[in-house]
């Protein structure tokens, strides 16, 4: 099959190398899926760079995330037959060096769910990782219906999909925003208010809009970035979810201020959570899927053999949503 990997890590253009390895076969409890999108996130950008951690393989085909049709199923697979349309996340994290940006992956079945007809490989490709997450932040400690959520950074990849999956739990949503244009992405993935966070008073607003309680719950793209204006707009007995904080990484977290208003931090990253926890998210993800049109918002589209360009977009860090790599495009 062919495929793009990297022997060591750096600049995407210096490392990433198309070319032909053996097509693999689905062992016991595995499916093969012929890919036909892959998801490129920020992490697999930051591993193919040498910037998250340090190679665990000799040889990495990177991306995560992806979408295609299962071809062949291995021993003991019970949930999946061929022909059936899939989308995955994890691909290639927790002992696994082969990736999505390929023709072909072999994968865990419970790491693959169903991809229903009326969601496009390319959408497909953008559920994993951030849809994933967003549940995960969203609704890891029980329902929300009736809460005021807010979700920073409102139209990014994990934030239009925070957005969706509140409101269709019942949840009040605001968004922070940096632009015009992204309020208009999160407004039309359901916020109830967005706040440019670069021209505008968020704390004023919240505050304003919640008639002085607070959130319920933040989702929060940039924990350390973000905590001394966080910490102004939560609720007693709230929670802030972190699934990044890249505007400070080693944040100093007001404890004392935390404990008494009993304001909760859940710190989080995907591939690290139990799998009963995940299950819950493939499932709901599926009936969220289901119950209506959902937006899923590509950055942009590349061939196979242009993943290089396709790390490079995300490496810029303007895109708006998604950036795609068409695994069937040679």
């Amino acid at each position: 099959m062919k495929a793009v990997w990297y022997e060591r890590t750096g600049a995407a253009v210096d490392v990433l190398n198309l070319g032909d390895i053996a097509t693999p076969v689905a062992g016991p409890g595995e499916v093969r899926i012929k890919l036909e999108a892959s998801g490129v996130n920020p992490a697999d950008v930051g591993r193919r760079a040498g910037s998250y951690r340090a190679m665990e393989f000799p040889r990495v085909i990177p991306n995560s995330d992806g979408a295609g049709i299962i071809d062949q199923v291995g021993d003991g697979v019970t949930r999946f037959k061929t022909g059936e349309r899939v989308w995955l996340f994890n691909g290639q994290r927790n002992g696994r060096a082969f990736g999505t940006a390929a023709e072909t992956i072999t994968l865990a079945e419970h790491l693959v769910t169903a991809l229903p007809d009326d969601v496009s490989f390319a959408s497909g490709a953008t559920l994993g990782i951030p849809g994933m997450t967003a549940w995960c932040c969203l609704f890891c400690d029980g329902a929300i219906n009736g809460q005021t959520v807010l979700v920073t950074g409102g139209a990014g990849a994990v934030g239009h999909y925070a957005v969706q999956l509140a409101k269709w739990g019942g949840a009040q949503v605001i968004a922070t925003v940096s632009s015009q244009l992204k309020a208009e992405q999160a407004q039309l993935a359901g916020a109830d208010l967005t706040i440019d966070y670069k021209t505008e008073d968020v704390v004023a607003k919240v505050m304003e809009f919640t008639g002085g309680k607070g959130v319920n719950r933040v989702v929060d793209v940039d924990f350390g970035g973000n905590i001394a204006t966080t910490l102004k707009l939560m609720a007693v007995n709230s929670t802030v979810a972190v699934y990044a904080t890249n505007g400070n990484r080693n944040p100093v977290v007001p404890m004392r201020e935390m404990m008494e208003r009993c304001i909760a931090l859940r710190s989080l990253v995907l591939f690290a959570l139990p799998p009963a926890l995940l299950h819950a998210a493939q499932m709901d993800i599926t009936k969220w899927l289901a119950a209506g049109t959902r937006l899923h918002n590509i950055a942009g589209r590349y061939a196979l053999p242009e993943t290089a360009q396709a790390h490079l977009a995300v490496e810029r860090g303007d895109k708006l949503g998604t950036v795609i790599v068409d695994c069937a495009r040679l």
